[in-house]
């Protein structure tokens, strides 16, 4: 069996071909991908070749962990989920290829427990399913956030999540004018804007390292700092001005199953919108051209790979 797939064959190469795939195990789902999403975070750290060593990292690659598809075969064990419409967070199955992330391709196999059923008409919207999670897992048995930091999708579905577990409404900085608008019951304003010094929890999720000393500064006593983006050089902060103020620093890292299943809860109860997020759309055969504007065009919060007509 096999797949098209985008492959980034090295750093700013990119390709689409067709893989063969694994076979279908006992556990297995086969699962005929409708759209998958170009995260302009790791994906980025992946085209450009910065992304840091990881375990099975490595060129040719396929990226992608935010796909979303119809299960249309299955292992003998799974046979019971054929028919489901499911969010995939990437996939290991191909030949000739890493599958570290995964998700961009017209079909994947993927262990039937990383198969999570979403409701089918979110449509599109259903690839923001990684980034929700990703959001949600910051967040449970902390301080929610006063400040966040970017208002890129995720500091959008951070400070959506908040609001919709109750917290107050946070701040959110962002340095972009064109990425200012579009903020639902919060406020958005450039850091110059702001003065204030007395932030009780501040979620940074622009993956700047070099904002580290800045944020400390405008922590209360005993605030914490949560880092929520990725960092791709080494992160590193004066000591004196943190002892001062006994900052606490937390990192945040991938989301689990129960933040998934959560997310998926406050989607479906009406608590959490994704509306507004996905901004562009382009047919599979313009994989070049939907990564370039995915990391060029600062107007594209989320571009959608279609991959409907080539399955």
């Amino acid at each position: 069996m096999e797949s098209l797939a985008v492959i980034i064959e090295a750093p700013e190469r990119l390709s689409l071909r067709p893989l063969a795939l694994t076979d279908v195990g006992d556990d297995d789902l086969l699962v005929d991908i409708a759209w998958s999403g170009i995260s302009t975070g790791t994906e980025k750290l992946l085209w450009t070749g910065r992304m840091p060593p990881f375990p099975g990292m490595g060129y040719p690659l396929v990226p992608g962990y935010e796909s979303v598809g119809r299960v249309t075969d299955a292992g003998v064990n799974a046979r019971a989920r054929i028919g489901e419409w499911v969010f995939v967070p990437g996939a290991r199955c191909f030949k000739g290829a890493n599958g570290l992330f995964g998700g961009a391709a017209a079909r994947v196999i993927v262990p039937a427990a990383r198969a999570i059923p979403i409701p089918e008409a979110l449509g599109e919207a259903g690839v923001l399913m990684a980034l929700a999670a990703t959001a949600h897992h910051m967040l449970p048995g902390f301080d929610p956030p006063d400040l966040i930091v970017g208002h890129g999708v995720l500091g959008r579905l951070l400070a959506r999540i908040a609001i919709a577990r109750g917290a107050p409404a946070p701040t959110v900085w962002e340095i972009d004018p064109l990425r200012r608008g579009g903020a639902e019951g919060y406020r958005v304003i450039d850091p110059a804007d702001d003065d204030r010094r007395d932030y009780r929890a501040i979620y940074d999720v622009s993956g700047a390292h070099g904002l580290i000393d800045e944020l400390i500064g405008r922590l209360a006593r005993g605030g914490e700092l949560v880092l929520g983006g990725f960092y791709q050089q080494p992160v590193a902060f004066a000591f004196p001005p943190a002892f001062q103020r006994e900052a606490r620093i937390r990192i945040a890292a991938e989301f689990q199953p129960g933040d998934l299943a959560a997310t998926r809860t406050l989607i479906e109860d009406g608590s959490l919108s994704l509306d507004g997020l996905v901004t562009d759309v382009r047919p599979a055969d313009r994989a070049a051209e939907a990564y370039a504007t995915a990391f060029g065009d600062p107007r594209c919060l989320k571009m959608v790979i279609d991959w409907r007509t080539r399955a």
